[in-house]
């Protein structure tokens, strides 16, 4: 994760925390919506300062969440 810094991961995990998706369509806000409801996995997009995009995703349970890459995917 050299591309990225704290800073970068630190603000996007409030947002992901907060409900606030990120850079996402509107059927992966939509399915964000419904997992709140229904205990599916969290999806968020970001881009960093340098630029990067990475991807947050929280496990259906919530017991962990994973910032990534595209390219890791």
């Amino acid at each position: 994760m050299e591309v990225l810094t704290s800073l970068d991961i630190q603000a996007a995990l409030l947002r992901h925390l907060g409900g606030d998706w990120g850079e996402l369509p509107k059927e992966d806000l939509e399915a964000n919506e419904e997992a709140l409801q229904n205990g599916s996995r969290l999806l968020s997009a970001y881009t960093g300062e340098g630029g990067t995009r990475f991807w947050i995703i929280t496990e259906w349970d919530r017991s962990v969440s994973t910032v990534l890459l595209p390219s890791e995917y």
